[in-house]
């Protein structure tokens, strides 16, 4: 019952947002929102009309709200790469930000507390350029070993709640491990998988809409 209870609540606090956010007009300034992340939201081997973006746009379009996705996400970046890049990308000037690095890092067996100083150093400044910025976390394989998978797994709570971010605890939350939503190398979404991470991804956007100043 409590857990019932509070998936009740949760999506009524949703549909409140979805109510709130479509009373506000958006025909004057469209909401910038940046997909910043790896070849998890870049769409790696899938065709554009396919990725995640494009499927944002579709479940953005009867919605009544004007929504500009750039999708800032590169195929292959560590958290490094992603903050080696950061000025060129603030350019774009996005109201809203999903970051979602640290998979390759983990990949890679990165020494956990390079990747959360990276990360803190890429919302700070995210923050500093006045983004709202929705932090998507990754989890550790089980082959890393208990120890590496406590540290990388506790880098997203962690920085969530010290920036006081919103969280999507796990991108892959409904995809990761299913073969019905992978591709062949059994790691990338395919067009399945998409769907439901965009899906998943939807109201920590609306709540993030919710939030932006005009």
């Amino acid at each position: 019952m409590i857990i019932s209870s509070k998936k009740t609540l949760k999506a009524l606090l949703i549909a409140i947002i979805v109510v709130f956010v479509s009373t506000k007009s958006f025909a004057e300034t469209p909401i910038r929102i940046m997909l910043y992340g790896d070849s998890l939201m870049a769409g790696y081997g899938l065709p554009p009309s396919e990725n995640l973006a494009a499927e944002l746009n579709r479940n953005f379009e009867t919605s009544g709200s004007s929504i500009i996705i750039i999708n800032a996400s590169i195929s292959g970046n560590t958290s490094k790469n992603g903050l080696s890049r950061l000025d060129w990308s603030l350019e774009d000037n996005p109201s809203i930000v999903v970051l979602s690095l640290g998979a390759n890092d983990m990949l890679r067996g990165l020494n956990p507390e390079l990747t959360i100083q990276n990360l803190d150093s890429i919302i700070n400044k995210f923050k500093k350029n006045g983004s709202i910025v929705i932090l998507a976390g990754m989890l550790a394989s089980e082959s890393m070993g208990p120890k590496y998978q406590s540290q990388f797994d506790g880098i997203y709570p962690e920085l969530a709640k010290k920036y006081d971010l919103i969280f999507m605890p796990f991108l892959l939350d409904g995809v990761a491990l299913d073969k019905k939503y992978l591709q062949a190398d059994y790691k990338h979404p395919n067009v399945l998988g998409i769907k439901i991470i965009a899906s998943n991804l939807y109201p920590y956007i609306i709540e993030a809409i919710a939030g932006v100043e005009f």
